[in-house]
């Protein structure tokens, strides 16, 4: 799946070295940088690329609040938050406001393109760093059915409403029904951060 890739960094070689990596990728369309908040979204008026890496600190605008604005004005892009740092409350707080993954500046050419075309497919990708970050001790987790559980799964995996239900042998508004259900029980407003929340407290 060909991607149109576009990264907004204040540091040069951070840039650079990314650029490296993935603009002689097949499966990639680079489609330049901006270095900061304001010159990204000057750019994404324009057009807008598939994915957008975000760096976490810009200089005018946290990247928490560029990509609130990003997902607002262009839901289509996907954002992946882009971090030295793998702070617990940076990597919830990018996922809240719409982000599709989080993952290290240390990150490999591998990792990169895992990561782009995981949330090209619709899923959601944390760098192993990220997860272990997130997975937290000592809290009460929500009590689940095993159906719910099974459902939970699925949808970590990527899979449609229709896919779980003709994995699971059920009706697609039984698997509806569980979907809303877990995003009640989980207290989130959409499957990025129901499954955010389920791979910080381990359940999935």
């Amino acid at each position: 799946m060909k991607a149109s890739v576009f990264i907004v960094d204040d540091h040069y070689m951070v840039i650079e070295g990314i650029r490296s990596l993935l603009q002689h990728e097949k499966d990639i369309d680079w489609m330049g940088h901006a270095n900061s908040a304001a010159s990204c979204l000057v750019f994404l008026k324009q057009q807008q690329p598939d994915v957008l890496l975000m760096d976490i600190n810009l200089p005018d605008q946290s990247g928490t609040d560029l990509c609130k604005e990003v997902k607002r004005l262009f839901p289509a892009v996907f954002v992946l938050g882009l971090s030295t740092f793998n702070q617990q409350a940076v990597i919830r707080n990018m996922m809240d406001n719409g982000a599709s993954g989080y993952l290290l500046k240390n990150a490999d050419k591998e990792e990169l393109l895992e990561a782009i075309q995981i949330v090209m497919a619709g899923k959601t990708y944390f760098s192993l760093e990220a997860v272990a970050s997130l997975k937290e001790t000592g809290q009460a987790l929500p009590a689940i059915t095993r159906r719910e559980k099974e459902v939970l799964l699925l949808i970590a995996r990527g899979l449609t409403n229709a896919e779980i239900a003709e994995q699971l042998f059920i009706s697609v508004p039984t698997v509806n029904t569980h979907r809303k259900s877990l995003l009640e029980k989980f207290d989130a407003k959409n499957t990025a951060i129901l499954i955010s929340k389920a791979v910080r407290q381990g359940m999935v």
